[in-house]
């Protein structure tokens, strides 16, 4: 990896990014001389839903991964997507994507828990490109970049010295069983939600709950803009982690300082990320 300057590869594996967040990236590092950002011309795609078709989005992530020229891949926004690739993506990846750091959150969950479980790289749940949009994207953003040059201002307080990852509950919920899902045994577990009825997240836990027994604890992030339902839920989101914890014998932990907002912070999976960035 460079000494003198951290060049950071962006792509889009979900949905695409508006270029005026780009524009705004670029312009908060403009005065950066150890930092260089290289948005892959997939970040600006279109395909229904998606940032580019499914084969765009895979050949732009493994382009940037396997460029031996790049420190790190910034996923530029989440939104439904990664999962249609990880596997067959992270497959195709060689040794250059290995000395990378990777960072994303929400649904780029998918590809961090894929890269994880391959052991591959060094992924963290850490702000993307276009959290750039929200009420202090700017600090947002500088956490994730400070982590993909090497750096820990932006890390998650309560890391220890047990192995942590950490997931948005529906894309979590998603991993359980299939053959993304890393081994999360003695790892503490961090969630978040948003957009999401108590009910929901409730049922989230439920599920979760099943496939987490072993790890070493859980500490509940922000559950976010939860809409109104027709009759109180009745227990708070809090209540509700503490309720499925005690269920499957998991440990509560308390809170975590993750969610889809500004202050969103960085958590880097395992030990590994930790101790190379110290």
């Amino acid at each position: 990896m460079s000494t003198a300057k951290t060049r950071i590869a962006i792509c889009a594996p979900g949905k695409r990014l508006e270029q005026e967040h780009a524009d705004a990236v670029r312009e908060l590092v403009a005065d950066d001389a150890a930092i260089e950002l290289e948005f892959h011309p997939q970040c600006f795609a279109s395909h229904g839903h998606f940032a580019g078709t499914d084969a765009e989005r895979m050949g732009a992530l493994v382009e940037c991964a396997n460029d031996s020229g790049f420190d790190a891949v910034w996923f530029a926004n989440g939104g439904y997507g990664s999962n249609r690739i990880a596997a067959e993506a992270v497959a195709q990846l060689g040794a250059a994507a290995r000395s990378k750091r990777y960072v994303g959150y929400s649904d780029a969950g998918f590809l961090l828990a894929a890269l994880y479980r391959a052991g591959i790289g060094s992924p963290a749940h850490g702000p993307m490109v276009g959290d750039i949009r929200r009420e202090g994207g700017a600090e947002a953003v500088r956490r994730s970049l400070d982590f993909l040059s090497g750096g820990v201002g932006g890390f998650e307080p309560s890391l220890d010295g047990h192995p942590a990852a950490a997931f948005n509950l529906m894309t979590l919920a998603m991993l359980c069983g299939t053959d993304l899902m890393p081994d999360l045994t003695r790892h503490v577990v961090m969630v978040e939600e948003v957009s999401e009825h108590l009910y929901a997240v409730d049922r989230l836990f439920f599920h979760i709950a099943q496939h987490l027994r072993g790890a070493a604890g859980l500490r509940l992030g922000r559950i976010g803009d939860v809409p109104e339902n027709d009759r109180p839920f009745g227990m708070t989101e809090e209540e509700i982690a503490r309720f499925w914890c005690e269920k499957a014998g998991i440990e509560y932990l308390g809170r975590a300082d993750i969610g889809h907002d500004g202050a969103n912070r960085v958590v880097p999976f395992g030990l590994a990320a930790r101790a190379r960035s110290q």
